[in-house]
C-alpha cells in the first residue's frame, strides 16, 4: 500500500520527477518525461504495479522500517534519508541529475555507525504497471526492455533475481558508499553510458547551489519561498520551458472518490501564475523560456486558445481511464490525459496577458510577436468575453457567467491598454477603454449581490466562489472597496471549514451537484492563501499572518504541499506536489513581508 501523500519527497531532473516514500520506496517515476508511462506506478495501485525499495533489511512478514530523519541537502533537490536500527546508523542519498542525456535516478547507500544490513528490491512494470518487461544481462548490466523502452540498472553489488523483481542484499560499515542507478533509454538505441555516481551527485549540488543564488528574496519566509522555488524549478520541462502542475495524476482530491485527473500538463493559467513568481524573485531566465514556449504552442491560432497544453506544445491530451490500476487508496479511476483541454475558460486570456504584462514591466527584453498575441487575444475577448464558460475550476456542468471569468476578460483588456499606452503596441485604444469599462460595469450589475454585499460565483448565483478573492488583487476593485471587503467577509463565513482554510466552491447546492461531479473536496490551499493576501490588503494584517504560519504549518517535512486538505480526514489530498500551491505561498509571503506582518 502506498503512503499517505505527505509522506513523499520530490526529486526530478526537470525533464520528469520521481516520488520517494519515507520507508525508501520510489513509487511513482515516469521516463522519459513527466507525461511518459509511469515505470513505478506503486503510487496508484499495489507492489504488482512497479516499485523500487531501498532500505534497512527486514522480515518478510514485517512493513518497511521508516526513515528517522529526512532531509534535502541544503538549498537542493537531493534527498538525504537516515534509519536509525538496531544494527547501527545508514543514510540514502536519492537524486536524478540534471540532464543532457540519458534520464537518471541515482541512490547512494553511506553507512553511518555499526553494521547494517540492507536490501534493495526493483520491481520495474512499464506501462503504468500494466507490462512485464524482459530482464536480461547485457555485457555485465542488468536491462530491462519492452516496446520502445529499455531501464539499465547499474550497481557493484552482486543481484538476483526473484518473483519477477531483482534484489541486492549487502551489508554497510561506517565509510562504505554504494551506488545504484537506473537510465532510461530507447530499446532500439546502444546502451547508455556507465553512470559516474559521486560526479553526478557534486554536479547536481552545483546546479542547485547556483540557481537558488539568483533568489532576490531574502525576507523572514526564506526558507519556506527558496523550497517553493526549487519545487517550481523541478516542475519545469527545461528542454522546451513548458510547466506542469504537478508531477502526478490521479491522487483524489476526495479520498476513495472519483474526482482524480492527470496533472502533467502545462495549463496556460498555472503556467502564468508560476510565472510571475519566478519574475518576482528574480528568475528571468524561466520566464524567456515560457514566453518561447507561449509563442511556439499557441502558434497563428490564438482563437483557439487552449486551456493546457502537453509540455511540448501537444494540443490533443485525449482523457482514458487505466482499469488496471484499482487507484490510490482505492480511489479510482485512474485517468491520463484530460479531457479539460478543450474547455471554454476565459479567464485564462486574463492571466496568460497578466503574465506577458508582468515580464514586460520588469524589463524581459521586447518580443514583438508576443504583444501581437497580446493583441490577437483581446480582438478575441471582444467578441466573446459575454459568453459563458467553465470557468476557472474546469466544470464539468453546464456552462455559466462566471464572475471570475469576467473580471479576468477585464485584467486582459486593461493590461493591453497599458502596453498601448506605453508606446510597445498599437491598438484601437479609446475602444478598448469603453470595452474595459463595459465588463466591469456588466461584473459590478450582474455579479454583485446588494443585500449580502457580496459578489457572486456566477451571474444570478447566490452561491460564493474564492476566485472572488482575486478581484483586489488583480486591481479590479481597491481592497478598501465595500463589496471587496463585503466579498471578503461572506467567504470567510460560508467557504471556511472548521480549522479556518478556505473551499473553492459549496460542491453541492440543495440536491445540485454545482460542478457536475458526485462527492466532496478539501479545503484549496491556494484559496486559503489569497484569502490571507486579501486580509493583509484590507489592513487585518494579523490575520493574515496567522493564516499564513497555519497554512505552512500544513506542509510536511520537506516543505512540500498538495493541491488541498482534508479537514477531516487532517490529511493532504490532490496532485502532490502542486504548483497550484506553492505560487500563492511565495506571493503571499513575498505581501507579508512588504507590509511588516510577521513575527519575529
Amino acid at each position: 500500500m502506498a503512503g499517505r501523500i505527505e509522506d513523499y519527497a520530490l526529486i526530478g531532473d526537470m525533464q520528469t520527477a520521481a516520488l520517494v516514500c519515507r520507508d525508501g520506496t520510489v513509487d511513482w517515476l515516469c521516463l522519459p518525461r513527466f507525461d511518459s508511462h509511469a515505470i513505478f506506478a506503486g503510487l496508484l495501485g499495489t507492489e504488482e504495479h512497479g516499485f523500487w525499495r531501498l532500505g534497512p533489511a527486514h522480515a518478510a512478514d514485517a512493513e518497511p522500517p521508516t526513515a528517522a530523519r529526512r532531509t534535502y541537502r541544503g538549498d537542493s533537490l537531493i534527498l538525504e534519508s537516515e534509519w536509525d536500527t538496531s544494527r547501527g546508523t545508514v543514510r540514502v542519498t536519492d537524486f536524478m541529475p540534471p540532464r543532457d542525456g540519458a534520464p537518471q535516478l541515482i541512490r547512494i547507500v553511506e553507512g553511518v555507525s555499526g553494521r547494517v544490513p540492507m536490501r534493495s528490491a526493483l520491481r520495474m512494470r512499464f506501462s503504468y504497471g500494466r507490462v512485464v518487461p524482459w530482464v536480461h544481462k547485457h555485457e555485465g548490466r542488468t536491462v530491462a526492455v519492452a516496446g520502445p523502452d529499455s531501464v539499465w540498472f547499474d550497481t557493484d553489488c552482486e543481484t538476483y533475481g526473484k518473483a519477477l523483481t531483482t534484489y541486492s542484499d549487502f551489508t554497510v560499515a561506517p565509510g562504505d558508499r554504494i551506488a545504484f542507478t537506473i537510465s532510461w533509454e530507447p530499446s532500439h538505441k546502444q546502451p547508455p553510458p556507465l553512470p559516474e555516481p559521486e560526479q553526478s551527485l557534486e554536479a547536481t549540488e552545483d546546479f542547485w547551489r547556483e540557481w537558488v543564488e539568483h533568489c532576490t528574496y531574502h525576507g523572514p519566509y526564506r526558507e519556506a519561498v527558496i523550497r517553493s522555488l526549487i519545487t517550481l524549478k523541478a516542475l519545469t520541462y527545461a528542454p522546451t520551458g513548458g510547466i506542469v502542475a504537478a508531477p502526478t495524476t490521479s491522487l483524489p482530491e476526495d479520498i476513495g472518490g472519483v474526482r482524480n485527473w492527470d496533472y502533467r500538463y502545462t495549463w496556460l493559467r498555472d503556467a502564468a501564475i508560476t510565472l510571475s513568481s519566478l519574475l518576482r524573485t528574480g528568475y528571468r531566465e524561466e520566464a524567456r523560456a515560457w514566453r518561447e514556449w507561449l509563442l511556439r504552442a499557441v502558434a497563428g491560432d490564438p482563437e483557439n486558445l487552449q486551456i493546457m497544453y502537453g509540455i511540448a506544445g501537444e494540443r490533443e491530451l485525449g482523457e482514458a481511464e487505466l482499469d488496471w490500476l484499482p487507484g490510490y487508496e482505492d480511489s479510482g479511476p485512474v485517468r491520463v490525459g484530460n479531457g479539460a483541454a478543450h474547455q471554454l475558460q476565459l479567464d485564462v486570456y486574463g492571466e496568460v496577458t497578466e503574465a506577458l504584462h508582468l515580464a514586460h514591466m520588469t524589463g524581459l527584453s521586447r518580443n514583438d510577436y508576443a504583444s501581437l498575441l497580446q493583441l490577437k487575444l483581446i480582438r478575441y475577448l471582444e467578441q466573446h468575453w459575454d459568453e459563458p464558460d467553465e470557468g476557472i475550476w474546469e466544470v464539468r456542468g453546464p456552462r455559466r457567467h462566471f464572475v471570475h471569468s469576467k473580471v479576468m476578460a477585464w485584467v486582459a483588456v486593461d493590461r493591453t491598454i497599458k502596453l498601448i499606452e506605453s508606446g510597445d503596441a498599437d491598438g484601437p485604444l479609446e475602444k478598448w477603454r469603453e470595452l474595459r469599462d463595459d465588463i466591469h460595469r456588466d461584473v459590478c450589475e450582474k455579479g454583485y449581490d446588494k443585500e449580502r454585499n457580496t459578489f457572486t460565483q456566477s451571474y444570478g448565483s447566490k452561491e460564493l466562489d474564492a476566485s472572488l478573492l482575486l478581484i483586489p488583487q488583480m486591481g479590479f476593485l481597491p481592497p478598501d472597496d465595500k463589496r471587496v471587503i463585503g466579498t471578503i467577509e461572506a467567504i470567510q463565513r460560508e467557504l471556511s471549514t472548521s480549522d479556518g482554510f478556505i473551499l473553492r466552491y459549496p460542491t453541492t447546492s440543495g440536491d445540485e451537484n454545482v460542478d457536475g461531479l458526485p462527492g466532496d473536496e478539501g479545503a484549496f490551499l491556494a484559496c486559503s492563501f489569497w484569502m490571507a493576501d486579501d486580509l493583509a490588503m484590507i489592513g487585518r494584517v494579523d490575520e493574515a499572518r496567522k493564516l499564513f504560519e497555519k497554512l505552512l504549518s500544513l506542509r510536511n517535512d520537506l516543505g512540500l504541499l498538495a493541491e488541498e486538505w482534508d479537514p477531516r480526514l487532517k490529511r493532504q489530498v490532490g496532485n502532490f506536489p502542486q504548483a497550484f500551491s506553492h505560487v500563492p505561498l511565495i506571493d503571499t509571503a513575498l505581501r507579508l513581508t512588504a507590509s511588516g506582518a510577521y513575527g519575529g
